[in-house]
């Protein structure tokens, strides 16, 4: 099972480990698209600040951002799974899981990344600032520098069994699954069941805790039609569309009463 996630804007502060080593991080493919936005995401801070950090959408509340990511190379660094924080993170929970959950959780997890593409909960990363919108005045958007890459990175990564897809729209669009992928692809929305509607915060909170359930009772669905059947033994209300078409995704609905 191959879960992608988003990233989360908060993010805790760069670690005391050792400095970025690109070549270290997970799916090398993608070593020189990471090159490419990270020499130009420094450069860009090192320079005209107000150019930063409109490029970056950061409010003046959030101008220390653009100082932190003129030092990228040498900031220390932590795994991914401290990094990134937020509602999601926050129901995942990843520190209190137990080893063998976290074992499953380094192999399974994937989180999508403006800067680093995807990487995995266990790389080591410094905090940054930098969204899947943003468009850099080199490379352009992220979310089309990043599609060649992934096209030929991610087939590989997703293996063959199921791909649960928790990625919000900017980051679903750096990849989206094909074909015979794509056939093995569940992805899945939040509802407030007596609206039906979207809550964002929920949203993200929910699908934390799916992800945690998955990965503390050590289940591994094969295939979309498994994941529905695991959810619903899990205690969640699952409503499930399968693909009209060949390679299409399935569309799973998660009804929450509660919105908390």
């Amino acid at each position: 099972m191959l879960v992608l996630l988003p990233p989360s804007e908060g993010k805790a502060s760069s670690g005391r480990g050792a400095p970025l080593k690109l070549e270290s991080l997970s799916l090398p493919g993608l070593t020189p698209a990471r090159e490419a936005v990270l020499g130009e995401l420094v450069e860009l801070c090192a320079g005209d600040e107000e150019k930063a950090r409109e490029v970056l959408g950061l409010s003046e509340g959030l101008r220390g951002e653009v100082a932190k990511n003129t030092e990228l190379r040498t900031a220390g660094t932590r795994s991914a799974g401290e990094i990134y924080t937020g509602v999601l993170y926050d129901a995942l929970d990843l520190a209190s899981l137990d080893t063998a959950a976290k074992r499953r959780a380094g192999r399974s997890l994937l989180v999508f990344s403006g800067l680093w593409g995807a990487v995995r909960v266990t790389d080591r990363i410094p905090s940054y600032r930098c969204s899947m919108g943003v468009k850099l005045p080199g490379l352009g958007a992220l979310g089309a520098h990043w599609r060649g890459p992934m096209a030929d990175v991610l087939p590989e990564v997703a293996g063959g069994g199921l791909v649960l897809d928790l990625r919000s729209s900017a980051y679903a669009a750096a990849w989206k699954p094909k074909g015979e992928v794509a056939g093995r692809t569940a992805t899945v929305r939040v509802l407030h069941a007596p609206t039906r509607k979207v809550v964002s915060h929920f949203n993200k909170a929910t699908k934390g805790r799916i992800v945690r359930s998955l990965l503390a009772g050590g289940v591994a669905p094969k295939g979309p039609a498994e994941l529905v059947e695991a959810l619903r033994d899990l205690g969640y209300v699952v409503e499930a569309e399968r693909p009209v078409k060949a390679g299409a995704a399935w569309a799973l609905d998660v009804l929450v009463d509660e919105i908390h």
